[in-house]
């Protein structure tokens, strides 16, 4: 009877949060989550950003391969094709190095071809993807990214 009473008289000293305290901890949870989480919504644009950089820079290196072989970069027409499979057409690839420059041609980030332009507007050759919105132009995660 004694073990009862001691249990029960210690379930009885011990005290929970107040209301108040817990309202002070939502409040402070609230605030951070309002600075914290619109930073890592941010983030799987600005990796879509990077990776396009990225591969515009890697068909660049593989035009330039291209280029060294075949003396000139393929035509518009031929496209960005001729660095996976030998082009027919003008301007020939007598040195079209067997396997091609690239294993296959890369989708930009949101799902669309990569443009390629010969002669290009901003350099020799423009290799650009259009953006989010897939249409020329625009700003912020719309913004047309090249090798310009």
């Amino acid at each position: 009877m004694m073990k009862q009473q001691k249990i029960q008289q210690s379930i009885s000293n011990q005290s929970g949060f107040t209301l108040m305290e817990v309202l002070i901890v939502v409040v402070i949870l609230s605030i951070l989550a309002v600075a914290v989480v619109p930073q890592f919504l941010d983030a799987p644009d600005k990796a879509r950003q990077a990776r396009a950089q990225a591969d515009v820079k890697n068909i660049e290196t593989a035009l330039s391969m291209y280029k060294l072989d075949n003396i000139q970069y393929p035509s518009t027409s031929q496209g960005l094709q001729a660095l996976v499979q030998k082009p027919s057409g003008r301007p020939e690839a007598k040195n079209w190095k067997p396997g091609g420059y690239l294993k296959q041609l890369p989708d930009d980030p949101w799902g669309n071809p990569y443009q390629y332009l010969n002669p290009g507007n901003h350099s020799d050759v423009d290799i650009y993807s259009l953006g989010a919105d897939g249409q020329p132009g625009g700003d912020g995660l719309n913004k047309d990214i090249g090798n310009w």
